[in-house]
């Protein structure tokens, strides 16, 4: 049996997404989350699936919605970014069928300032749900972990109401990521802060699980945003595994891993991590950092090795009338970038197990 046994191929919906998630928790793996910031990102983010036979969140930010409508928008409403979310949405939606593999649509940290944001995805969500009985995205993330635990609870239980009216998945955050993206500069908080507590993950739970059983929760064990040097991020995930353990007892040891757990600032992250986190129950593991760097490493060494070509449209090292569109023209340099970017989520599927799983 495989994951095309349990979900179909194509944009997943929010309770086909909680069956990957078990299914993957049952056979301890795990799925990436890539951010996309254009077609070109989703497109080779669905190779590196298609190619290694397994499933894929694909996951666009805040910023990186804005950027995929066109920098050229306006932004101070959250306009640029509601629209670059939904134009990603569809894009996903019209090409993922065709690459064979399950994807889930994801939306990443949204935090109490970018509510507008959040608003903008939702409406498109219900609108599109209206039409075809099922919303745009498959999942979305709140990420209210700056708020007080009470607010932040209080908030999720809100818009998670509205969220399972239309079959979609939450994902919250409790427990702050350390480091800084998208404009979120977490870098100066205190490093308490970085730890979760099984208790309030089990709070999150409890509450939420009234309402569906559609959520995940990325409980924070020292997690940092970016790469740092070796020594500078203690990431401790084995504490995940008291989250499990404080879990079943409340629920009277009916299932032994409850929680569906998450993994944020997964890039430069060692295997040994990686696993002690899988085995403990993540599901889901953000992937960036490093997705930007493999991104510009295929184009940098293009240009670097074919830098002669590419100085002027007509002459190079082979005479000086000889043409050199085939050199600059984007979809070649581009599909380097893309050649680099899907063999970095390949190696982050086999970290996390995720590899010949359909």
């Amino acid at each position: 049996m495989g994951v095309l046994d349990i979900v179909p191929a194509g944009v997943l919906t929010g309770d086909e997404t909680r069956k990957l998630f078990e299914y993957a928790k049952q056979n301890k793996f795990a799925i990436p989350a890539i951010n996309v910031t254009s077609s070109s990102t989703a497109n080779a983010a669905l190779e590196a699936a298609r190619d290694a036979k397994s499933p894929i969140i694909v996951q666009v930010s805040q910023g990186g919605a804005a950027y995929f409508a066109g920098k050229g928008l306006a932004n101070d409403k959250q306009q640029a970014s509601i629209a670059g979310a939904v134009a990603a949405a569809l894009h996903v939606r019209t090409v993922a069928k065709a690459y064979g593999v399950p994807v889930v649509l994801h939306s990443d940290h949204c935090a109490k300032k970018l509510l507008p944001w959040f608003d903008g995805m939702l409406e498109a969500d219900e609108a599109y749900f209206k039409e075809h009985q099922r919303a745009l995205f498959s999942s979305h993330m709140l990420d209210l972990s700056e708020e007080s635990k009470e607010e932040n609870i209080a908030i999720c239980v809100k818009y998670f109401h509205r969220l399972a009216a239309v079959g979609l998945f939450l994902e919250m955050e409790i427990g702050i990521t350390g480091g800084e993206e998208d404009g979120v500069d977490n870098t100066g908080v205190d490093n308490a802060s970085l730890y979760t507590q099984p208790e309030d993950v089990y709070e999150v739970h409890e509450a939420l699980s009234k309402i569906s059983p559609n959520f995940s929760i990325a409980a924070a064990f020292g997690n940092v945003h970016g790469v740092y040097k070796p020594g500078n991020v203690k990431l401790h995930p084995e504490l995940l595994e008291q989250h499990q353990k404080y879990a079943s007892e409340k629920v009277a040891g009916q299932i032994e891993k409850p929680l569906f757990l998450v993994f944020h600032g997964g890039s430069g992250s060692t295997k040994d991590e990686i696993k002690t986190a899988v085995n403990n129950g993540v599901v889901k593991m953000n992937v960036d950092t490093d997705t930007q760097f493999a991104y510009l490493a295929g184009i940098r060494n293009f240009i670097e090795s074919k830098k002669d070509y590419l100085q002027t449209q007509v002459g190079n090292p082979e005479g000086a009338d000889k043409p050199n569109k085939k050199y600059y023209d984007p979809r070649v340099w581009v599909r380097e970038g893309e050649k680099t970017l899907s063999a970095r989520i390949k190696e982050a599927d086999a970290d996390l197990g995720n590899v010949d799983r359909l």
